[in-house]
Parts: structure tokens; sequence; C-alpha cells
């Protein structure tokens, strides 16, 4: 028969404090499905890098003719397509306003960093988008309203040739909010990432761990095997 064994718990004071002795336990939560952070230093180092030499990679927006360019460039994409057989105006306009968003998306909201030279700015643009290097990150200037206009403008243009068409009117209108939000003021130097792995910074509330109560676990004497033998079975 075994014996009752009593265990005695230090009392536990919510009250007070926990002890300097006694060490804390925090758990990290997990990283968020969606998560917003800044890249970027906005240190008076990074700024004498980028102020060392001119940004040839986002200077060019500023030079003439750049903005004549990208009129240029649709008028041109709309022939080629015009060009295909059995193309109706009202995809051509579509296909022609989904190209134009799709490769500025790439050129100025995806691909980070400048291509050439990067040393001379001592890595000051790795993490900046070609929108975000414009004007050394000035908003509302004459090159970004621009920048801004044209997509807009060729929305409406192909809505309106597409002889407003609500199945091509939603295409075309998720295409421009998809490229029209990274320009906003204040998405600027703002990342969204999805499915982060890292955690978020916050962990949960520190608790003190309990103390060694001074007694263990109780330990019972196994019992002796009892050796069976053909009498148990007659």
């Amino acid at each position: 028969m075994s014996r009752s064994t009593t265990i005695k718990l230090p009392a536990l004071n919510l009250s007070s404090p926990p002890r300097a002795g006694v060490p804390l336990r925090a758990r990290g939560r997990s990283g968020s499905i969606v998560k917003v952070e800044e890249v970027g230093d906005r240190s008076m180092e990074e700024v004498l890098d980028r102020s060392t030499y001119v940004n040839i990679n986002a200077d060019w927006v500023n030079v003439k003719g750049a903005w004549l360019i990208h009129v240029v460039l649709i008028i041109f994409g709309k022939i080629i397509i015009d060009t295909m057989p059995g193309m109706t105006q009202q995809i051509s306009w579509t296909l022609v306003n989904l190209f134009y968003l799709a490769v500025t998306y790439l050129m100025f909201h995806w691909v980070t960093g400048i291509p050439f030279e990067n040393d001379l700015h001592g890595g000051a643009y790795d993490d900046l988008t070609l929108w975000e290097q414009i004007d050394d990150g000035a908003q509302y200037t004459p090159a970004k309203k621009w920048l801004f206009s044209v997509p807009i403008t060729l929305f409406l243009a192909s809505t309106h040739y597409t002889n407003y068409n609500p199945w091509l009117f939603a295409v075309n209108l998720s295409a421009l909010i998809f490229v029209i939000i990274p320009k906003l003021p204040q998405l600027h130097r703002q990342r969204v990432r999805f499915l982060a792995d890292n955690a978020s910074g916050m962990a949960t509330p520190l608790t003190p761990s309990f103390p060694n109560s001074g007694a263990s676990t109780p330990l019972f004497e196994a019992p002796d095997p009892v050796n069976i033998t053909e009498a148990h079975f007659r």
C-alpha cells in the first residue's frame, strides 16, 4: 500500500513585483500575416552618400524629352497592337493600358537600387525604388505629378474607347489602382510584407517563473517482481 505524500507549494503574491533574482520568460509572437515596415536609413550619413554624386539612375526623368517619351511609347504600342489580325479597339486599348501599367510598375516600383555606379553612393539607394529616388524623395514635384497623371489619362482614354464595357472597366480600374497606390506619399519608403517570417518585435507580457519549491517529485519504490509458477494455475 502506497503512502500519501504532502507537497508544500510556496505562496504566490500577485500584488508584489517579481524579485530581482527570479528570471523572466517571454514568448515572442509569431509573424504577422501582413506587415508594413519602413526601409532605408534617414541618418545624416545616408544623406551625405546620396548627395555626393548625381544619381543618374533617377535624374533622367527631369531631362528634356523624358516626359514626351511616355506618349511616344503609348502611341507606338497602340500601332503595333492594332496590326494584329482580328484585334478590336476595345481589346487594343485595354492591352495598351495594361502593358503600360505593367512596365511602369516594374520600372518605378518593383526594382530597387541602381544598376550602375552603386559604390559611389555607398549603397544608400539599395532599398529604394526608382520612384523613391526621383527628386531625392521629394513629393509633389513636376516630374512626379506628370508620372502620376499619365496612367490616369490613359485609363480614362481606354475607358472611353472601350465604350464603358463594365468588365473591361473593372480590369483597367484594378490595374490602375495597383499602380497608383505605390505612388502615394503615405507609402513612401513603406513595404508591405505578407506572411513575414520574422517576429513582429512585440512579445507577450513578461511573467515571473516560479521558484523552486525545495521539494522534488516524490519517488515511489517499484515493487519486486512476482514469480509466477505452475502452482498458481492449479
